[in-house]
């Protein structure tokens, strides 16, 4: 099926089908022989693997990962495209199920396509408009992935694997580091897609492991959200409201901050994980 990332065979059965890519879905179909095979090297697949695949498109990925892993689940939202794929692939350790992946039971689905807990990886070209809402599902779901490779935006990619002070740190980085360990795999141009996408993209590696903090999950995502709802607001401002919801004074705040060592005056985009860990620990016993 390496011919399925060849411009001319990929025109060729869009044609013969009457089939065009739909923008609301976010379809750009892969024709880069070498990026396919580097994206499928970075899931390091073995024989007893599993693999989760949203957005198979024309099966390239698909078909190169079954050549190594046990079975891969696909999930393609186009009832349009799923038919080509049931056509076209005729390979007993692929499965595709017609669905949107936001909404559908992960662990039922593979249960239900005979999965009893092998090792388990997703790799995904996601589409552009559920690129977040589709990472935090993997990481916060219970399924024991190993590995996760998604290909995102480019500007996505950034926020992802930014470091703390940089214009790209925020929410999203600090979400993913409480999952995972990030890494960039490559760097992706626009060209190598059809059609071609507006932006460029990236592939980004997730290594899932036990979050490395300790503070309550639910109080330090508050906390971490509040201190960017307004970048340019200092700490200590921006956690005024929160605090005031904890029951908290603003001295309570300010004896918090001084306790873990964090100037009031500092933003939030200049903490790290760790900082924002043991600010929340110090704000709850005050609680």
């Amino acid at each position: 099926m390496t011919h399925m990332v060849n411009p001319s065979v990929v025109r060729k059965i869009m044609k013969e089908r009457g089939f065009n890519t739909k923008k609301r879905f976010g379809q750009n179909f892969l024709i880069d022989q070498n990026i396919v095979q580097k994206i499928v090297a970075s899931a390091n697949l073995e024989e007893s693997d599993w693999v989760l695949e949203i957005g198979p498109g024309l099966g390239a990925l698909t078909t190169l990962m079954a050549q190594v892993a046990k079975r891969v689940v696909a999930m393609e939202i186009d009832r349009d495209l799923v038919a080509i794929l049931e056509e076209l692939i005729q390979e007993p350790r692929i499965k595709i199920v017609e669905g949107d992946a936001l909404a559908l039971d992960w662990a039922e689905l593979l249960q239900g396509a005979g999965w009893q807990g092998e090792p388990l990886k997703l790799v995904a070209n996601l589409p552009y408009y559920l690129t977040t809402p589709l990472i935090m599902k993997a990481l916060e779901s219970d399924l024991p992935f190993v590995d996760v490779v998604v290909m995102v935006q480019r500007e996505v990619a950034d926020r992802i694997l930014a470091d703390p002070a940089s214009k790209d740190y925020g929410v999203l980085s600090l979400a993913v580091q409480y999952y995972a360990q990030p890494s960039l795999v490559l760097k992706v141009p626009r060209t190598v897609f059809m059609p071609a996408p507006n932006v460029d993209s990236a592939v980004v590696h997730l290594q899932p492991r036990p979050p490395q903090v300790e503070a309550p999950k639910e109080q330090l995502f508050e906390v971490i959200r509040a201190s960017f709802q307004q970048r340019r607001k200092t700490v200590r401002n921006a956690l005024k409201p929160l605090v005031a919801e904890w029951g908290l004074s603003s001295e309570d705040l300010d004896r918090a901050l001084a306790a873990v060592q964090l100037e009031p005056t500092i933003r939030g985009e200049r903490l790290s994980l760790e900082d924002f860990n043991r600010l929340t620990k110090e704000l709850m016993k005050e609680v």
